[in-house]
């Protein structure tokens, strides 16, 4: 009877077994496709967001910097990477510029800032940024109204000129802030205007750099219909309003047409012997040499 009895319970735990085991499959099988549909939802709304934020980015604070291309890797159900592939134009030249590799996954985006933030080289007697991947100087903007910077205003424009067959781009910043207008007066026709210097963070720049970024954009052949995208991008760059500079530009320019507007400085293009007409001249606050390239015989600069 007990033999019969243990024999009756092995029978009944098998099945038991077997019943949970199939049930489980079952389990497995339905959420599976779901869990697959959920991951690839948020991995995909994360994606698209880490695309928009590096095109805004560049859009409103990267100066002279285009993105030439972006490529999803490593892409899967939990997320994956965007390669940022980017340049300067310098008066027609393209120069290779920092990569950046930013992630996303279900919770959120993260953009690769290590790159995005220059390097420092400082020893006694020299002081610049750098690009950490091409090793290239980056060109230095100068709020009016910061008075005191750690290794002072700079103004390269006389050792920039003296260099023959070469391109440059040049961070020229004001002494004031000037209109659209009255800069195109000052400005010689021989240099492009790259990019516009509208905004950045009043912060204490004496003991070493903040590393803040500057606000501005590209005026293209129509500066004010730039003008017009670029505060609906800083906008959208700025949804909930965190970011003081760019909340007080907005507030203080909605109702300003673009013949108003004040601009802090520019990013000039040209031959180096061209910036030569710029020397001595008093609406020049500072002058600082970015990315420079020599004229070959088989491309044409712009002008």
């Amino acid at each position: 009877m007990d033999s019969s009895l243990n024999k009756a319970l092995k029978k009944a735990k098998r099945k038991q077994f077997l019943k949970i085991v199939l049930i489980s499959i079952i389990v497995v099988l339905i959420l599976l496709p779901i869990l697959y549909k959920t991951g690839n939802y948020f991995a995909a709304k994360s994606s698209n967001r880490l695309h928009e934020v590096l095109y805004l980015y560049h859009q409103v604070a990267q100066p002279n910097i285009q993105i030439d291309s972006r490529v999803t890797s490593n892409s899967s159900t939990f997320g994956g990477n965007i390669v940022t592939n980017r340049s300067k134009n310098i008066h027609g030249y393209l120069v290779q510029w920092s990569t950046l590799t930013s992630s996303y996954d279900w919770f959120g985006i993260n953009i690769d800032y290590n790159e995005l933030t220059p390097g420092f080289y400082w020893s006694d007697n020299e002081f610049y940024e750098y690009d950490k991947q091409t090793k290239n100087k980056v060109a230095t903007f100068y709020h009016p109204s910061i008075q005191e910077y750690h290794d002072g205003v700079q103004n390269e424009l006389t050792e920039i000129s003296q260099m023959k067959n070469y391109l440059a781009e040049v961070a020229i910043s004001f002494d004031q802030p000037y209109t659209y207008q009255e800069i195109e007066t000052k400005i010689p026709d021989d240099l492009n205007i790259a990019w516009l210097y509208m905004t950045s963070p009043i912060v204490d720049e004496s003991k070493g750099p903040s590393g803040t970024n500057v606000y501005g954009f590209h005026p293209g052949d129509s500066p004010k219909e730039a003008y017009d995208t670029f505060m609906k991008d800083l906008d959208t760059y700025d949804p909930k309003g965190h970011n003081d500079t760019i909340q007080q530009f907005l507030k203080s320019n909605k109702n300003n047409p673009f013949d108003e507007v004040k601009i802090l400085g520019v990013m000039l293009t040209g031959q180096t012997e061209n910036f030569k007409t710029l020397e001595n001249q008093d609406f020049i606050r500072g002058a600082s040499v970015g990315v420079t390239a020599e004229i070959v015989p088989y491309i044409q600069p712009e002008k």
